[in-house]
């Protein structure tokens, strides 16, 4: 009987070609957040249990996969599961973002840390997810930080680093769109939602752009939440929602609008003149631990953001007793990663030597290590039958040219490169 050989559901294998773009575009990410004065730090896979589950990390604390304690019985198990209390089995989780362990990092290290700590992590994360496209059970989260700094200028940082980003790695047509916690908060005291209320309505609003308005509104209504008013509101506000230029809202603002919270907004405008900004008053975002500001990046051909964050000041004060405000902003790297090309200039600097089966292998291997000098990636092809085969796989494995060592090839001077495909 054969066995499986196809990775877990949710986690994939990369192909040569493949990592080597993913590794190309993680250098780019990186370079582009230390030019704006971030440092990078590492934590580990796993964090304790009951820190993974409380309360901050919204409906995703759900999809933590769980580790299970040492030296458990049968009878342990069969308790547990009587009570159902399975998570009493397990005292550590993979971690399922990188801003719980950021927090974690920060009360246990603060000591050693400048008063204003810019973070990267990029790093790994996991999440018991339905796989479907765009979402994986194990993906990349390229983060960056701002801990310390209460003020606006965290968040101008934040998403001035991102744009760069950006537009580094050869993304166009980008927009982000924004909102903030206490424009929220007022907008559910608008529709009149009990407090206790209040999270269960986020995250179905939060489903705006997946279900629709009416999706939204049937949701809410089986909450008790009063659905023909939300209806007619999510209506009169619009989907797409308002730019943030001169005239902001592009009329008067309703009355509910928080007008301290919009301001802030309109002042990140005009603090971020290159910047597409969108307000948006349904953009949410599902993590339980925002406080202010929010915000994700749209495209316009894509339904779905290639990232988000916001400010979340009241974290790391579960960990340390004392607040420290605080601000992220997460690219979301499986999805741009889809959208980016081979880098050509990279495949030109790849190069395959096509040797014969008798070929010297000191000969080979000295044209190889003089290739390299130069600064070259160079493979070793021994000549088969099928030529054409074994080029299309050197050029799917990124490299660009190729040559073939002949009998007199006596140095790198006596090689004649052409390009792959040609």
């Amino acid at each position: 009987m054969a066995i499986a050989v196809t990775p877990p559901r949710g986690m994939r294998d990369f192909l040569p070609a493949d990592k080597a773009l993913r590794e190309r575009s993680l250098g780019i990410i990186r370079e582009s957040f230390r030019a704006h004065g971030f440092d990078e730090i590492e934590t580990p896979v796993m964090e304790d249990s009951a820190r993974l589950h409380s309360g901050l990390g919204g409906d995703n604390e759900k999809l933590a996969f769980a580790v299970l304690k040492r030296g458990l019985s049968p009878a342990d198990v069969a308790v547990a599961a009587e009570q159902d209390d399975l998570l009493s089995l397990a005292d550590l989780g993979l971690r399922f973002d990188l801003t719980v362990p950021l927090a974690r990092f920060y009360a246990t290290h603060r000591a050693a840390l400048p008063t204003v700590f810019r973070s990267i992590q990029i790093a790994p994360v996991w999440r018991a997810e339905r796989p479907q496209k765009g979402r994986y059970r194990q993906f990349m989260q390229c983060d960056i930080d701002i801990i310390g700094e209460a003020g606006a200028l965290a968040e101008i940082e934040l998403i001035t680093a991102t744009a760069a980003t950006l537009a580094k790695l050869g993304l166009t047509g980008c927009s982000i769109r924004i909102n903030d916690r206490r424009i929220l908060s007022a907008l559910l005291a608008h529709w009149g939602v009990a407090a206790e209320l209040t999270e269960r309505a986020l995250i179905v609003i939060d489903k705006l752009d997946k279900i629709g308005v009416d999706g939204v509104a049937t949701e809410l209504g089986a909450l008790g939440i009063d659905a023909p008013g939300l209806a007619a509101l999510l209506t009169e506000l619009g989907t797409g929602g308002w730019a943030l230029g001169d005239d902001a809202s592009g009329g008067s603002a309703p009355a509910w609008l928080d007008p301290a919270a919009f301001a802030d907004l309109a002042a990140l405008r005009e603090a971020l003149p290159g910047v597409d900004l969108i307000f948006d008053p349904t953009l949410v975002r599902g993590m339980g631990y925002y406080t202010g500001t929010i915000f994700e990046i749209s495209h316009p051909d894509l339904g779905y953001s290639l990232g988000g964050g916001g400010r979340y000041d009241g974290m790391i004060g579960r960990f340390l007793g004392t607040d420290v405000p605080a601000c992220g902003f997460s690219i979301g790297f499986e999805r741009i990663v889809d959208l980016l090309q081979a880098d050509a200039a990279s495949a030109d600097l790849a190069v395959v030597l096509v040797h014969d089966k008798d070929a010297d292998p000191a000969g080979l291997v000295a044209l190889k290590r003089d290739l390299v000098a130069t600064g070259l990636r160079v493979r070793l092809e021994r000549r088969t039958k099928n030529l054409k085969a074994l080029l299309d796989r050197a050029g799917e494995a990124g490299y660009g040219r190729f040559a073939f060592v002949m009998a007199d090839t006596a140095s790198v001077d006596d090689l004649d490169f052409k390009p792959l495909g040609a």
